[in-house]
């Protein structure tokens, strides 16, 4: 079920172990440091995810109801998906440098401006269009970077450079609730965000370089694959995006990593003001749970990278959304009984790690690296379509019935349906999409 080769299950899902990256840029010093500019970036970028710290202020000022401030957020997410598509291509043809410095460039502007909200529309473009944006120029370098840097070790690579969204989001949603907004306010705490998100992800800019080809490198990708070795095809041969979209694999995997990542994307977004609904009133604690989340969603990214580089991305992808289909209507059971509140919460967030680690990696082993930022970008898209039903479900049926019972269950629905999805997922092979052409 695992695999559409005639190879092993155990060999199959397992990634190939030859280098295949595009790139101009002489290796000068050690690949790690590519990781190090890689995991800065992101953890700039992964402020993203501690949006819940902004509700409660944003609400209070201004009056604003949990739908309204949940389409910013929703917002953010669908124009961060639809940037890393354009993104992805641009630095597939031109390299990653200019684009990391635009993503830098624009996720500080979206900070800088939005400590100057005075309209509902004015933030949708501050936080959800420029920051969406921001995150998409950035993020669109880390994955093909780290792919071709470390074809031995593609899934630890990319689950250690992503950790930074899950470590973003706890270290500086925790220093703006509980360290800034008391001292400074919500507003000049942006103000201070932006200037340390600029020298971050600029510093990162200048590390996210692409490895050199070597020669022979370059003419085993561009010599068609061989008939008689499906295996090799499928290690070897360098699916374009009309390539991908022509297998089936594309499509399954698009519902499963969409559907699978509303659950992770609805908590995300309503974390804080769900931890109060749950009786968590006090700043301290319920953003405690944010800690917990964060390292949930870290341990995640970096766990199942290493893991399905031996078990398979597909059996990990599979293990993870049977756990956020029971972990999802567990989070609403439990009620005020904070220490199994917290756990759950690591729960859910370790499935929604998983998933933003593990596809990537996936994308690049059936697919190869040449186009991995576009073909990644594709895929992405789904997590855009999360975006907006995570965020949505929470806030439309939590204004409705006051409570987020229906919310999460669901989620849990949603994530059956996933498992569905990836259970039936094969590997694609060359054969496959040359087929339908």
């Amino acid at each position: 079920m695992a695999s559409g080769i005639s190879t092993p299950a155990s060999v199959s899902e397992r990634p190939p172990s030859a280098s295949a990256g595009l790139g101009v840029n002489e290796p000068t010093i050690s690949r790690w440091w590519r990781l190090v500019g890689g995991l800065m970036m992101t953890l700039a970028l992964g402020t993203l995810y501690a949006w819940s710290v902004f509700v409660t202020p944003l609400e209070q000022e201004f009056g604003w109801k949990r739908a309204q401030t949940s389409t910013v957020f929703t917002l953010a997410v669908v124009t961060f998906a639809a940037s890393l598509l354009l993104a992805g291509r641009l630095q597939d043809r031109f390299g990653p440098f200019f684009f990391s410095v635009a993503g830098s460039l624009l996720i500080t502007l979206s900070f800088f401006l939005f400590a100057h909200t005075s309209s509902l529309y004015y933030l949708f473009v501050s936080y959800g269009v420029l920051g969406g944006l921001g995150n998409g120029f950035g993020y669109s370098t880390v994955v093909p970077v780290m792919s071709k840097w470390f074809p031995d070790k593609r899934g630890l690579a990319i689950g250690l450079a992503l950790s930074g969204y899950g470590g973003g989001s706890a270290i500086f949603g925790t220093l703006a609730n509980l360290v800034l907004f008391p001292r400074f306010g919500w507003r000049e705490s942006c103000v201070i965000l932006s200037g340390i998100f600029l020298a971050m992800t600029m510093s990162a800019a200048f590390l996210l370089k692409n490895p050199a080809i070597r020669s022979q490198e370059t003419s085993a990708m561009s010599a068609p694959p061989a008939a008689s070795s499906l295996s090799a095809a499928v290690s070897t041969h360098q699916f374009a995006p009309s390539e991908v979209l022509r297998t089936p694999a594309f499509y399954l995997l698009w519902f499963g990593f969409g559907l699978g990542s509303t659950a992770g994307l609805m908590v995300i977004s309503q974390l804080i003001p769900f931890a109060s609904s749950q009786g968590i009133a006090s700043a301290t604690l319920a953003t405690l749970g944010l800690v917990m989340g964060a390292l949930g969603n870290v341990s995640g990214r970096v766990l199942s990278g290493w893991i399905s580089d031996g078990l398979g991305r597909l059996r990990t992808l599979r293990v993870v959304l049977l756990m956020s289909a029971l972990a999802m209507p567990a989070l609403y059971w439990v009620g005020t009984r904070v220490i199994s509140l917290y756990l759950l919460i690591f729960v859910v967030y370790f499935c929604y790690g998983t998933q933003a680690s593990v596809n990537p990696a996936a994308v690049s082993d059936f697919w190869g690296t040449r186009y991995a930022g576009t073909n990644y970008g594709l895929l992405f898209t789904a997590w855009g379509f999360a975006g907006i039903l995570g965020p949505t479900i929470g806030g439309v049926l939590y204004d409705r019935y006051k409570d987020y019972a229906a919310a999460f269950y669901t989620g849990a629905a949603l994530a059956v349906v996933a498992l569905i999805c990836v259970a039936v997922t094969k590997r694609p092979s060359y054969r496959e999409a040359r087929s339908k052409i």
